[in-house]
């Protein structure tokens, strides 16, 4: 792939990024001003707004200090960063790229949320924030009314790393396998 190329590349998914980004942050910086902690607001009958904040990593697992948590989740951008960097030079499938950047988005999404949250909104220091949560799928319940299927409440940027992921496992297996051996002499 030409130079010319990369860098095109480079701009279309720096661009694509901020774009993502950008929603997932307004979406949450709205629910975080316009709904007290707990507020749930029904959009249909399967689908509701519903301000949560998560201390932890998916579906509120702690298995690590906030702060290791916050650095682990930048030294993993850093390494999307490398790895995109180095997709772009062997000229992979945009579809595979685009998966990339999807993870990479909601990884730096949610990275916002633990680095500045906690100060922004004055109920913490610098990267032990709160991830904000809003989409929530209540779809099975009980005769009782509680939920059965499907509790966890989510953002946008989860929803771009967990859609990323499925994608890869389902139809880029050989991307991914192919890109993480070495270069071919």
């Amino acid at each position: 792939m030409s130079e010319n190329n990369i860098v095109r590349q480079s701009w279309i998914i720096t661009i694509a990024v901020l774009l993502l980004v950008a929603l997932d942050q307004a979406l949450k910086l709205y629910i975080r001003t316009h709904f007290m902690l707990g507020e749930a607001h029904e959009i249909l009958p399967f689908f509701q707004l519903c301000f949560v904040e998560n201390n932890g990593m998916a579906f509120g697992i702690q298995w690590l200090p906030k702060w290791c948590l916050t650095a682990f989740r930048i030294i993993m951008v850093g390494v999307l960063g490398w790895y995109i960097n180095m997709l772009l030079k062997r000229g992979v499938r945009t579809s595979y790229m685009t998966m990339i950047t999807l993870i990479t988005a909601g990884a730096i999404g949610n990275i916002i949320d633990c680095v500045f949250y906690g100060k922004l909104f004055g109920y913490e220091t610098w990267f032990y924030g709160k991830v904000v949560d809003m989409l929530y799928f209540p779809l099975i319940h009980n005769a009782a009314g509680e939920t059965l299927f499907f509790r966890p409440v989510f953002n946008l940027a989860d929803s771009y790393i967990t859609v990323a992921v499925f994608a890869i496992i389902l139809f880029f297996r050989k991307d991914l396998n192919d890109s993480l051996e070495k270069e071919k002499a």
